[in-house]
């Protein structure tokens, strides 16, 4: 059965794992009214955009060197978002003396300062992003975030392997 399995299947299910995790983030937003912090905004958008990548993989199907491509694109995305996440749990952990104060909403600080600008202040982080809402299994919305990217980057990376084992055609 996984002998047939190819890297257009697994970018597939890459593509609908983002999918559902941005869905279960939307949930949590508006129905559990966990509303998203500068960082988690951050981290949807890198999910985002390893969905993107995901799909077109999956769309293109591509052979041995596109898979290499595709794979170290999601790679790099997926660890600039376990960068992005890792920071959100290293804020959630500080003593609460070291927590930085909250600042102005990132559609403010997108309004009034420039791009370089808005991401310095959104990774530093905030009062806001050291809050724990939710959590499952002792885990928070960033925790999980890490360990999906972690997960996602390395599928990624196995991709990119079994792609370079693969004899060329």
């Amino acid at each position: 059965m996984f002998a047939k399995l190819t890297s257009r299947h697994v970018y597939a299910l890459g593509f609908l794992i983002c999918l559902a995790l941005l869905g279960f983030a939307l949930y949590l937003q508006y129905y559990e009214y966990q509303n998203p912090c500068p960082l988690c905004i951050v981290q949807r958008v890198a999910f985002i955009a390893l969905g993107m990548v995901f799909l077109i993989g999956a769309l293109h199907g591509p052979g041995r060197a596109g898979t290499i491509v595709y794979s170290s694109l999601l790679t790099v995305i997926a660890g600039v978002g376990a960068a992005v996440a890792a920071r959100h749990v290293w804020l959630q952990h500080l003593p609460r003396n070291q927590i930085p104060e909250c600042g102005p909403g990132l559609q403010y600080m997108l309004e009034r300062f420039p791009l370089g600008q808005v991401l310095d202040k959104v990774l530093k982080g905030s009062g806001e992003c050291a809050e724990v809402g939710w959590t499952f299994l002792g885990l928070s919305i960033a925790g999980w975030s890490l360990v999906c990217f972690l997960a996602l980057g390395a599928g990624a990376v196995v991709i990119a392997v079994m792609a370079a084992r693969r004899a060329p055609h």
